[in-house]
């Protein structure tokens, strides 16, 4: 008996109708306070219409665009490093070895503590005075480092407490792959004579490339949406040089209340976030890409 055509449909159909409501309706709503005036404790009914105000100002925002940047940079920077790092370490351990299979339990452990805990074990090990990382330093007669008030040293004490977290997911999904990787074609290339980098670079990461991209899509939205580390860590100081654009939302919302504003950036940010998913799926089949 064969499936009617509409039966995916109805079995997929509520899931999709859920999905939709929830994804919709969170950005429905962001739209319509950014085109409002309002302040919380008040009544929706006290909310001042403004039009596009709240966009125009945002828009016109140095330090919004100065945030975007370093939202741009603080990604590139973490996401790269954790693909590079979680794919090196995938295809290291792809043989089973004595000890592997404690050593990925012990590396995913990062990646399950709570972003904040994360913040505050970072933030006493680059502490300036009792910090391990300046007592190593000591140790190597070399005088201690201020890495939260100097605005690269912070940068890169955010961007090393992210690395350090999410690795471990691009591990784990790289593991996965690589083991599914069909053995008969890897069997081939090597009774073929490929060697070490020609069976790596133009067998297995193409094989895998459409599950490189989804962790690389993934990757790229969480990197976008990072707060609670750099909030703990830096607050976006010295100055604003850490300052991402979650934070700064953050800060506009609760800090500044100016919500309507908040409400416009957050629509900034969620175009940029969309653009750049767009991309990473059409990366995920060049096949589709090119027609």
């Amino acid at each position: 008996m064969r499936t009617p055509s509409w039966a995916p449909v109805l079995y997929l159909g509520p899931a999709v109708v859920v999905m939709a409501a929830a994804c919709l309706y969170p950005v429905i709503s962001a739209f319509q306070l950014g085109l409002h005036d309002w302040s919380m404790g008040t009544p929706w009914s006290e909310a001042r219409w403004t039009g596009l105000d709240n966009f125009v100002s945002a828009f016109s925002n140095a330090r919004v665009w100065s945030s975007l940047w370093t939202t741009l940079l603080f990604a590139a920077v973490c996401v790269s490093a954790e693909m590079a790092l979680g794919i090196a370490l995938a295809l290291a351990l792809e043989r089973p070895v004595r000890g592997t299979a404690v050593f990925r339990t012990l590396f995913i452990l990062p990646m399950m503590i709570a972003p904040v805990a994360v913040g505050l074990v970072w933030r006493y090990i680059f502490d300036a005075q009792f910090g391990p990382v300046n007592a190593a330093l000591a140790l190597l007669r070399i005088a201690p480092v201020a890495w939260l008030a100097e605005p690269a040293l912070a940068f890169i004490a955010i961007v090393v407490a992210d690395i350090w977290q999410w690795t471990p997911f691009v591990f784990i999904m790289m593991v996965a792959a690589v083991a599914n990787v069909d053995a008969a074609v890897i069997e081939a290339a090597r009774l073929d004579g490929a060697r070490w980098w020609q069976m790596t670079f133009r067998v297995k990461l193409p094989m895998i490339s459409h599950v490189i991209a989804i962790t690389l899509m993934m990757r790229l939205i969480d990197a976008f949406r990072v707060l609670e580390v750099v909030y703990v860590l830096t607050f976006g100081g010295p100055g604003d040089s850490t300052e991402i654009l979650a934070l700064h939302i953050y800060k506009t919302a609760f800090v500044g209340q100016q919500l309507g504003v908040a409400a416009a950036i957050s629509v900034l940010l969620l175009v940029v976030v969309a653009v750049l998913s767009w991309g990473a799926l059409r990366l995920s089949n060049p096949l589709k890409a090119d027609r």
